[in-house]
This record gives structure tokens, C-alpha cells and sequence, in this order.
């Protein structure tokens, strides 16, 4: 899911990618990797790691949240203003389209073992096919029976800006129940612009790190000014890298994609399983192709009839009521950082920051230090999954009462995906690029921001301010939106399960209401619990559900619970 305009992270890899804000140097929320380490999340059966985005936290499905603040910012685009997804004729294939459609994939041995690679072509431009072409990364785990087949199985981790394909080969192709790998070929393809997909780039390691430490709580014009040149100067950058593919990494573009894979495929429908911003990609295909729906589960649901600036004040309300509940549970322990009621830890952690925001403190990393937006981000990333915990309970003991920032630093470069090189992959960047592609922004002044944050504030006192001003961030992208907000009906379509967790911090659980609701054969699926998406985290409950959808394509009765 993604949120607002710092880059979050994904969270089912240790957590699906949600969609979230778009690029901003501050927390992203949301939906949406591999070099950072892992939160000890809990994940799925049979998971044997759960990095599955490089911070540990993309595991599950992550939605990007304006906690990274300049890196996120929210979309969640379509085409008709304020109204509903129109699929093209059912059945038809546009004549230039044919020879994407036609085309036959080459599989060849790749790492794992056991795991096949291959090259998609699509065009670059759907609205002039003739103009260019992108190649997009494709991998597959063939079934490993015993049963018949059923066919293929794509994934996506969220983000945007999560590789499918890395979640592929660290965590679905080898995780996910034995009875759903016997029965499909687990795929993936990296959305156009991720990973292996033509990646935007935007800034250098030097260039990110003094990026991501840009202040997103300005206190005064000369602030201010320094905020919007930072988004400026990430814009620029990924201009300058990445001008080719910039403006053709919209969501519905990437879902087309996936309709010219599964003809490559030899599938009659799409089986489709998409976490956090998935869920948006997976509603926007059933919008264009309700025909060719098969069987689709989009998990920690986002809603796509909302505007950028509604989607990321819900989004910093449900980090405020995780938040909540991390308090609560550190207050019960003698050794919280953030004293012995969980009404004031909200108070104390905003004191520290705001004492970061004055002095920055040392992190044991030569030329880094920790100011409040970093600290910030580290916060909102372990607010993902309550595995991630007693990471941050200690992590702001030592900022707290040692002035150490070494705890903070790194949650914040798992987020980010900041390698041990000091180099950023690839998720922010095309974070950032979807988010201002999918939604017009939710600001585009200053101004605009500054009169928001109040509002942002009731709906966090401790993340509010800086998840505003990180919303700013899609103002000053040099192309404009190509998407609006819309509902998704999906009319026609076979039975879709949506899935929400009532306490997802990144996904807010009415979002999954929402979806559900729009969707023409929408189920809604519950899970009674905290962290972000619910597939693969413990519930008997939610994963027999699943298993038993996915397996026979019956979905479960709608209004299911499940704890």
C-alpha cells in the first residue's frame, strides 16, 4: 500500500510491500526488501527466511508509508475522475498488442536451484505500442506435486517498488504452503521499472543519505525551503537516470503487463495472490480484465476511490493506533524506554525526537548521524509486525538514555534498503515513481501542507507533522499524474477475496471494507489482529482460508472472522 512521501517498506518478505507515499526523505507508510536486516517478523509456513526485501521488513507485503518520509507519498491512480474502472471489450486483444500477446517465453536455470528465469517484452507505451518496448524480469518454481496442476500462481510483495521476483526466490517459491506449491507454478514478474525491470534510479548513496536526512518537520521558512529542495533535487535525479521508463510506471501500465504474462503463460485466467500495494495492482487488473479474473487474493487491501491526501492521513492514523499498541505492550516491561503509562510513551517518544530535530546523535557510523526524521522512520518501520518489537524497545533505550543512535540507524536502513556499501536499492526510487504517477498529489504548495498538518496531527500526535510535510513530495515530480481516484467494480469478474487485519498499521482495515464493498464480487476475509497483512502470520484461521480459495476456488462465506 503505499501512503505517504517517505519510503516505507514492504512487509511480507518480513513484510509485504504495501502501497504507500512516494519518495519523500521522511517515514513512508504503506505498501510497499532485500539488503536491509530482518525485523523478526513472523512469517509464513515453511518460510526459511524472511528478508524477502532487504530490511527484513518486506516479507509480509509492505505498502510504503509517508514514514519514509521523502521517499513515499500515496497513489493509487485510475483513469476516470471520481469514478468507477472501465475494462476495455471483453475478450478483445488490440491488433498491435498481438505480438506481445503471441509471444512464447525462453526459461533458463537461474539461482536458487530449482527456480527459472525468463524475459517478457511489453511495450513501453500502451497508448503507442509502435513506440518502444520494456523487458520485464520473470521467474518461476515449476509444481512439485503430487496433484494435478492447476496452473500458475503470480505474487506480488507490494511496494511499489518491491521486487516480485526477489520475494519469488526468497520467500513465496519456497514458503508458501506445500499443498499451493504442489498444485501451481509459483511466478513472478518484476513490475516495469523494479529490480530487474528497467529500475528507475534517482540519486547516489552520498546523494540518498544526506537526501533521507532532509528535515520534514520545517519550523521556519529557511526549512521549509530546504524540504522542497530536497524533493526538487530527488525529482531531478530520477529525471536524469531513469527519463526513458519515468513516465511509464503507472500501475494500470504494470497491470497490463501482467495480462501480457498470462497469456505468455498459457492461462486462461489469473490466479493472483498481491499483498498491501499487490492488492491495488491485483483490483486495478480485475478493473480492466474482469474476464480474465481467476482467482485473486489481495491481502492487506488498500482502497482505490481515495484521494493522496485522504489516503495518507488514514494511513497516519493506523500508525498512531499501532503505535498504541507498541506502548501499551512496552509498559507492562521494566526495562521501556518510554516510562510506565502508555498514555504519555506517545509524548516522551515525540520529546526524543523532537530533541533529535535540535541535536542529532552519534551512531557509531562514521559520518552519519541520527536526527529526527531517520529516528522517525525507524519507528514507523517496526511498527509493521509486533516481531519487530524488542528490536525498537532497544533501539530507544539506547537513544534514550545513551544517546545512541546505532539501533534507530539501522531499522531506518532497513527501510530504506541501504546496503552495507552504503548504497540504496531500488525500492524508494520506484516508490516514488508510481505513487506520483497513480494519484495527483496531495499537496502542491507549501502552503497546502502547513494548513494540513494540524489534521495530520489529531490523527497522530506523535507521526502527523512529518507524514504531512512528506506528502509534499509528488508536487515537484516532473510528470504529471496519469491516474485519479476511482472505484473498482470488477463487474462480471469470478469471486475475489479481500483481506484486512483490524489493527493493520499500513492498511488501514476499512480500506479492506472498502474494496470489498466496490469489488461487484468482492469477499471480505478478517483477521482479528495487529501488524500488516494477514496471510502467513500465524493464523490457522486466514491460512486454511486461503489454501482452501486458492486449491478449489471457493471462497469463504463473506463477513468471515478469523483470530
Amino acid at each position: 500500500m503505499r501512503t505517504s512521501s517517505r519510503p516505507p517498506r514492504p512487509a511480507r518478505d518480513p513484510r509485504p510491500q504495501g502501497r504507500t507515499p512516494s519518495a519523500s526523505p521522511g517515514p513512508d507508510p504503506g505498501g510497499r526488501t532485500p539488503d536491509g536486516p530482518a525485523l523478526g517478523e513472523r512469517g509464513p509456513r515453511n518460510h526459511p527466511t524472511r528478508d524477502h526485501r532487504t530490511g527484513g521488513l518486506r516479507a509480509l507485503g509492505v505498502l510504503l508509508t509517508a514514514t519514509a518520509l521523502l521517499v513515499t507519498g500515496c497513489s493509487a491512480g485510475g483513469s476516470a475522475p471520481g469514478g468507477s474502472m472501465v475494462a476495455p471489450h471483453a475478450g478483445s486483444t488490440p491488433e498491435e498488442l498481438t505480438r506481445y500477446y503471441g509471444q512464447k517465453l525462453t526459461w533458463r536455470d537461474c539461482e536458487p536451484t530449482g527456480f527459472q528465469c525468463a524475459t517478457l517484452r511489453a511495450p513501453l507505451d500502451y497508448r503507442r505500442p509502435g513506440s518502444g518496448e520494456i523487458e520485464l524480469a520473470v521467474a518461476r518454481k515449476e509444481a512439485t506435486g503430487p496433484g494435478e496442476r492447476i496452473g500458475s500462481l503470480l505474487v506480488n510483495p507490494g511496494g511499489p517498488g518491491g521486487s516480485a521476483v526477489g520475494y519469488l526466490r526468497s520467500y513465496a517459491g519456497v514458503g508458501y504452503p506445500d499443498d499451493v506449491r504442489a498444485r501451481y507454478d509459483m511466478v513472478a514478474v518484476d513490475p516495469r521499472g523494479v529490480a530487474g525491470s528497467e529500475p528507475v534510479r534517482c540519486l547516489d548513496g552520498k546523494e540518498m543519505d544526506a537526501y533521507t536526512q532532509t528535515d520534514v518537520t520545517p519550523d521556519d521558512r529557511g526549512e521549509q525551503d530546504r524540504l522542497v529542495g530536497a524533493f526538487r533535487t530527488f525529482a531531478k535525479g530520477c529525471e536524469s537516470r531513469s527519463a526513458r521508463v519515468l513516465p511509464h510506471v503507472s500501475t494500470e501500465e504494470t497491470a497490463r503487463d501482467m495480462d501480457i504474462l498470462r497469456a505468455a503463460l498459457g492461462d486462461r485466467k489469473l490466479t493472483y495472490v498481491g499483498a498491501s500495494y499487490g492488492t491495488f495492482l491485483g483490483a486495478t487488473y480485475a478493473g480492466l480484465f474482469p474476464d480474465r479474473v481467476g482467482r485473486l487474493v489481495l491481502d492487506g487491501a488498500m482502497d482505490p476511490s481515495l484521494p493522496a491526501r485522504r489516503m495518507n492521513e488514514d494511513q497516519t492514523a493506523g500508525f498512531e493506533t499501532a503505535f498504541a499498541a507498541f506502548a501499551k505492550d512496552c509498559v507492562r516491561r521494566t526495562t521501556c524506554p518510554l516510562g510506565r503509562e502508555a498514555a504519555t510513551a506517545g509524548a516522551k517518544l515525540k520529546a526524543f525526537l523532537r530533541a533529535l530535530d535540535r541535536e542529532p546523535v552519534q551512531t557509531g557510523k562514521p559520518g552519519r548521524r541520527l536526527g529526527e526524521s531517520l529516528a522517525m522512520t525507524g519507528v514507523i518501520a517496526a511498527m509493521y509486525d509486533e516481531g519487530a518489537w524488542p528490536r525498537l524497545r532497544s533501539a530507544l533505550t539506547a537513544g534514550i538514555d545513551k544517546r545512541d543512535g546505532t539501533g534507530l540507524l539501522a531499522l531506518s536502513d532497513g527501510y530504506y534498503e541501504r546496503g552495507s556499501d552504503g548504497e540504496y536499492g531500488n525500492l524508494m526510487f520506484a516508490n516514488a515513481a508510481v505513487n506520483c504517477l497513480d494519484l495527483p498529489p496531495a499537496f502542491t504548495t507549501p502552503a497546502e501542507a502547513a494548513e494540513a498538518v494540524p489534521a495530520f496531527e489529531k490523527a497522530s500526535p506523535v507521526f502527523g507533522e512529518g507524514l504531512a510535510w512528506s506528502a509534499l513530495n509528488c508536487a515537484y515530480w516532473p510528470f504529471g499524474a496519469t491516474g485519479t481516484p476511482q472505484r473498482i467494480e470488477a463487474k462480471g469478474a469470478d469471486p475475489i477475496l479481500v483481506v484486512g487485519t483490524t489493527r493493520d498499521p499500513a492498511t488501514p482495515y476499512r480500506w479492506a471494507e472498502a474494496l470489498a464493498a466496490q469489488l461487484d464480487s468482492g469477499t471480505l476475509l478478517t483477521y482479528e489482529g495487529d501488524g500488516h497483512t494477514a496471510y502467513g502470520r500465524g493464523s490457522t484461521c486466514v491460512d486454511s482460508t486461503i489454501d482452501r480459495y486458492l486449491l478449489t476456488g471457493t471462497p469463504p462465506a463473506d463477513g468471515k472472522r478469523c483470530s
